[in-house]
């Protein structure tokens, strides 16, 4: 890793499940990275726009007693120099911008490996597809930041499986939508749960479980909140490098769900080919 001032806070930050209001914070830091160490948190905050007690609660998260330990922390560890002055100022803060963004991809990179070393024993996704196979209908469960995972799944699970059901919306009627699906005979649910979790999705799953659902859940991590109501999980770690978490390894985990599920329905070729016959009929496509 380079060894930047901006190089050496991202480390600092790795590791800690910060809100958005804290990766804001912590982006300006980068940023900002040679002057940080002389700011207060005042002047930190107005930087980030956000509020003192913001700063306060950020060097907490990071496990200090508070600002002026961090600050205390970063003088320490950065090299001697005042803000502003010419090679300790802007050139290292433009460097960071670029670090910081090729950081990200690289965490995210990380996070494919670990996918790819987790997928060596195809055991858990082979279970999985067979058990999506043969659900009819196949309720697809995402809320809040996952349900954009589950809206991609359930577009390309439905041009092979009969009856896809997506649950995107929560609410007072998701569990009466669970409900339908299992009276349409529904066995088992798939679910996105993402960071953060909201509790409307670990309520949803332990009544798709009550409600006789084999729940298959992709999530951030096997300890997530929503792995006691899962009866198989497969985990998919999500980037924390940037203002908002970064999802490719799940949405890949669940592109390879989708290939699984299709091992397990013996006319998803088929009705691939009717899809793209329909297709070149009504002109869908410009290619």
């Amino acid at each position: 890793m380079n060894d930047t001032p901006g190089a050496r806070l991202q480390a600092l930050f790795e590791g800690h499940r910060l809100t958005p209001t804290q990766r804001r914070i912590a982006h300006w830091m980068v940023r900002r990275a040679a002057d940080v160490p002389f700011l207060s948190s005042v002047e930190l905050a107005e930087l980030a726009g956000v509020s003192q007690p913001s700063v306060t609660r950020f060097a907490v998260a990071l496990g200090f007693d508070g600002y002026p330990a961090l600050r205390k922390h970063l003088r320490e560890v950065a090299p001697a120099a005042e803000p502003g002055r010419p090679g300790n100022g802007d050139a290292p803060a433009e460097e960071a911008v670029a670090n910081e963004y090729q950081q990200a991809v690289h965490a995210e990179i990380e996070n494919l490996r670990h996918l790819a070393e987790l997928l060596a024993d195809p055991a858990p996704v082979e279970r999985a597809g067979r058990l999506l196979a043969s659900s009819r209908p196949l309720p697809v469960l995402g809320l809040r930041a996952a349900a954009a995972q589950a809206r991609g799944f359930a577009y390309f699970a439905a041009k092979v499986h009969p009856d896809i059901r997506l649950l995107d919306e929560g609410g007072s009627m998701l569990n009466d939508r669970i409900d339908a699906a299992v009276r349409a005979g529904a066995s088992v649910l798939l679910c996105f749960a993402l960071p953060r979790h909201p509790r409307e999705v670990v309520d949803a799953l332990a009544y798709a479980r009550t409600a006789g659902l084999t729940v298959v859940t992709v999530a951030d991590s096997a300890f997530a909140p929503v792995a006691r109501h899962s009866d198989l999980l497969i985990p998919a770690a999500v980037g924390t490098a940037l203002a908002f978490d970064t999802a490719c390894a799940p949405m890949l985990l669940g592109r390879v769900l989708l290939e699984a599920m299709c091992d397990g329905l013996p006319d998803a070729q088929a009705r691939l080919e009717e899809f793209d016959t329909r297709a070149a009929a009504r002109g869908l496509f410009v290619e």
